[in-house]
């Protein structure tokens, strides 16, 4: 007993001070997974705890059912609506993309190793894919908002960009460890099976989940539990059938999501624990693994594949996987830069120890460099370089609460009102809510008043609403507190209806529409300009700038209008 006690007491304290040293470490602009790899550090063999491990084993199997919980509550944050303008860049990304990352950072790894090119195009497969637990939790933890078309190809590229980085990994074993059985139409079969059963299988997988979860008379906690469980069992069947698990288990997210319209908030916050206890476990173990006392000998060489790897072959095989789809320059020197290497990485790196390669203990130690340098590097930029490329949009405060009701279709919604916020002074009256919206009432300090009698808004009030799933973000929009500059930045001046006449417009403001638009609505002529507009696109005509304020069914219901000298 005294072992298992100890075991506990160690585990919990390691995972207590690295939750308590990433909040404070978050504040300070240090992603939160960085905090975790260096306490697993610190508690290893060369660290301050002296605990001795090495079971690549149990991390391998840690981090894989890590990534499954991950995968799982990324799917289930990601609308349908997203795969408009986010699909088939983001499919050429995890394909092609991984292999044009792969290639340049092997045989650069392999000069500066000095190792044989074979085990250098092994290390560039193992980190030529980006992470979806580094993408999905630094995003969100930033607090930075992306416009639609690069938020969701990072996003989907992550979740789907793993079977190319297993393939492209386990060929490179073969090459290495079984020449002569090598065989590249066995392995191109291979990973066409896992594409496609990994689809085929998940999109099944997550209709039946949605079925169950929609009739399960399950506590909201249980829930989670159930959901997580049943993502899981497809993760591992998926595999067990020769299919990409992680692909299946990121799809049957996607469709319990999208098919629920909105889970309830306390199932989202309570599988936002989950994949949290999740990173941070696998980040622990991670960083148990590594010791420090090997990392001198290899640091320079390592740190230089990194910076290969961040500022060469990951933004020229941006570039030329999305030169077809016309992305601007902007978006796609941001998606050059943020190229997040995290866990997967990792995990991958542990199939050559598993499978016994000469120097694979080389390349994790590399592979461990790379990732601690992308997060830091990358991971810590992510609201400054979304700025510099201008790829963000003003922040959206969120509501208080978002319980669902019985339908499934109306969300009571509690929005605070800021010191600063546009609508103090305003009365509620005065308003124009959209279609099916009701004012419950409003809540001042604990008193609960009607919309009429509560006069004019005042700082700390909490306005509660009923809505429409449909119009949670349109109200979130009206309720966020933004400074007027950092709005007037993005969205311009003024706000113009989309159905206005683009004529009408330029009479207004002493200009001549062009012949070829000047019978087109605001909406028509930016969708002509712009076919794959989302939220946040900016586009140009008649001496106007004209900026997609807020999109529905893909008409542009707002425009805001900036005057371009």
């Amino acid at each position: 007993m005294d072992i298992v006690n100890q075991v506990l007491l160690a585990g919990a304290l390691v995972m207590f001070a690295g939750i308590l040293l990433g909040a404070v470490s978050s504040r300070q602009g240090i992603p939160f997974l960085v905090v975790f790899l260096v306490v697993g550090m610190l508690a290893g063999e060369d660290g301050i705890g002296g605990i001795r491990f090495a079971d690549y084993g149990t991390t391998f199997f840690v981090g894989n059912l890590a990534l499954a919980v991950i995968l799982l509550d990324g799917g289930l944050r990601t609308k349908f609506s997203t795969f408009r303008v986010a699909l088939r860049p983001s499919l050429v990304l995890a394909s092609a993309g991984v292999l044009l990352t792969a290639v340049p950072v092997g045989l650069f790894a392999a000069w500066a190793l000095g190792v044989d090119w074979r085990l250098g195009l092994l290390l560039g497969s193992i980190v030529g894919s980006t992470d979806a637990a580094a993408v999905f939790a630094l995003l969100r933890a930033s607090g930075t908002r992306l416009n639609e078309r690069v938020a969701n190809t990072l996003e989907i590229e992550s979740g789907v960009n793993d079977p190319m980085a297993i393939f492209l990994t386990t060929m490179m074993i073969q090459v290495l460890m079984a020449p002569d059985t090598f065989g590249v139409g066995q392995l191109l079969a291979q990973l066409a099976m896992q594409f496609g059963l990994g689809v085929v299988l998940g999109l099944a997988l997550g209709r039946a989940m949605a079925w169950i979860m929609k009739r399960a008379q399950v506590g909201e906690g249980l829930s989670a539990l159930l959901l997580c469980s049943g993502g899981v069992v497809a993760f591992a069947l998926v595999n067990s059938v020769g299919g990409s698990g992680f692909i299946a288990v990121y799809l049957v997210g996607l469709v319990v999501g999208n098919r629920m319209r909105r889970t309830g908030e306390n199932l989202l916050k309570a599988m936002d624990g989950m994949a949290w206890l999740a990173q941070s476990s696998m980040f622990l173990l991670m960083g148990l693994l590594v010791t420090p006392s090997e990392m001198p000998a290899i640091l320079g060489a390592a740190l230089l594949v990194s910076l290969f790897l961040m500022f060469v072959a990951r933004p020229l095989s941006v570039w030329l996987c999305l030169w077809p789809f016309h992305f601007a320059p902007r978006e796609v020197g941001f998606m050059g830069w943020m190229g997040l290497r995290g866990a997967v990485p990792i995990v991958l790196a542990m199939f050559p120890l598993l499978a016994g390669v000469p120097d694979a203990k080389l390349l994790f130690n590399v592979a461990f460099v790379v990732v601690l340098s992308s997060l830091l590097l990358q991971g810590a930029s992510v609201p400054f370089a979304a700025r510099r490329f201008g790829v963000g949009l003003p922040p959206r405060d969120e509501p208080r609460v978002r319980p669902t009701l019985s339908n499934d279709q109306l969300a009571v919604l509690e929005f605070p009102v800021g010191e600063r916020s546009s609508l103090s002074g305003v009365e509620l009256g005065s308003l124009i809510f959209p279609p099916g919206v009701r004012v419950v009432g409003v809540l001042r300090e604990s008193e609960l008043m009607a919309g009429a009698e509560a006069g004019p808004l005042q700082a700390n009030d909490v306005v509660m609403i009923i809505a429409p799933d449909s119009e949670v973000d349109h109200l979130s929009e009206m309720f966020t507190r933004v400074e007027t500059s950092v709005r007037r930045a993005a969205w311009g001046d003024f706000v113009l209806d989309g159905s206005a006449g683009l004529a009408d417009v330029c009479s207004a403001y002493g200009c001549e529409a062009p012949a070829d638009y000047a019978s087109l609505s605001l909406d028509e002529t930016m969708r002509q300009l712009q076919p794959r507009l989302v939220e946040g696109d900016e586009v140009r005509v008649a001496g106007l700038a004209l900026v997609a304020r807020e999109i529905a069914d893909g008409r542009v219901v707002k425009a805001g209008l900036k005057l371009v000298r």
